[in-house]
């Protein structure tokens, strides 16, 4: 499937060092699985974690979700332990936390081979590198790591953001323009559904792909977020049919709800409605 077109609404961040949890992964209605390595495994548990998701991964039963690894960073005790065994598991991405710049990426790569490369964008150095971070041949996608960058800039919380806005776009800008998927990052009161929509339906409006989510009561929200609403879908087929009415009649332009439809129009169009159908084929196997 076309990486623009698979859905990645739903990222669950998964401990790696915890068998239930990674059983209960594989019946859950998420795009992708973020199995971590790193933040949610202590020091003591993380060999154990490493062989411990290796045999789940092997054992499979996940499905469509796409599976991405989350390492420790190669400058800590567990960071080239970790490349070298993602680099044989059954994963289809490594992830590497506080990437700064391209460089960090290739010391990875020189690792993992040609697995695809996620980056961790949550470091100041990192927003300021977006984009030779992004150019990167082995990139394939971006998570934002908004807990640590708030705390990098000294931010101050706000439900808008506001304070994290500038790096937000930084990074959509760069991923955008390299044809990365770009998620974002969590909301960490769980438990609050309204503060959860708000935060999706802000992330959805800049253009990000999907969020990263830190509790399976996440997921049903953030999917309906990042998914095309009735009312897109119904607007790109009418949006489609009246262009190509036009096109077939010899008309010179089509218009819908009172709005102009240009060639541009019908291409977000036609990459709603595959979203849509790559949504329902998940969701269906």
């Amino acid at each position: 499937m076309d990486q623009r077109l698979r859905p990645y609404r739903s990222v669950l961040y998964i401990p790696g060092s915890r068998p239930r949890a990674l059983e209960k992964a594989r019946t859950l209605p998420v795009d992708a699985i973020i199995f971590d390595l790193e933040d949610a495994v202590a020091a003591d548990e993380k060999d154990n974690a490493r062989e411990t998701l290796k045999d789940a991964l092997a054992q499979g039963g996940y499905g469509e979700r796409v599976k991405i690894v989350r390492i420790n960073g190669l400058d800590t005790p567990w960071g080239q332990a970790d490349a070298k065994a993602v680099r044989d598991m059954n994963a289809d991405a490594v992830l590497l936390p506080k990437v700064n710049a391209a460089a960090d990426v290739d010391a990875l790569a020189a690792i993992t081979g040609d697995l695809p490369i996620w980056a961790m964008m949550e470091t100041p150095r990192g927003m300021l590198n977006a984009a030779q971070i992004a150019a990167h041949p082995l990139m394939a996608g971006f998570v934002m790591g908004t807990n640590d960058l708030a705390k990098e800039l000294q931010t101050r919380f706000r439900p808008d953001r506001l304070p994290l806005i500038t790096s937000l776009g930084l990074c959509l800008l760069a991923a955008k323009a390299e044809g990365l998927i770009a998620i974002d990052g969590v909301y960490n009161a769980f438990k609050d559904d309204e503060g959860l929509v708000a935060e999706c339906t802000q992330g959805r409006d800049m253009g990000f792909d999907g969020k990263t989510l830190i509790h399976p009561a996440q997921v049903e929200i953030t999917n309906a977020a990042y998914a095309p609403s009735e009312d897109e879908v119904d607007l790109a087929r009418r949006q489609i049919a009246a262009f190509e009415e036009t096109e077939a009649q010899g008309q010179g332009v089509a218009v819908v709800d009172g709005k102009i439809v240009e060639n541009l129009h019908v291409a977000s169009a036609r990459e709603i409605l595959a979203k849509a159908e790559a949504i329902t084929a998940l969701q269906a196997g």
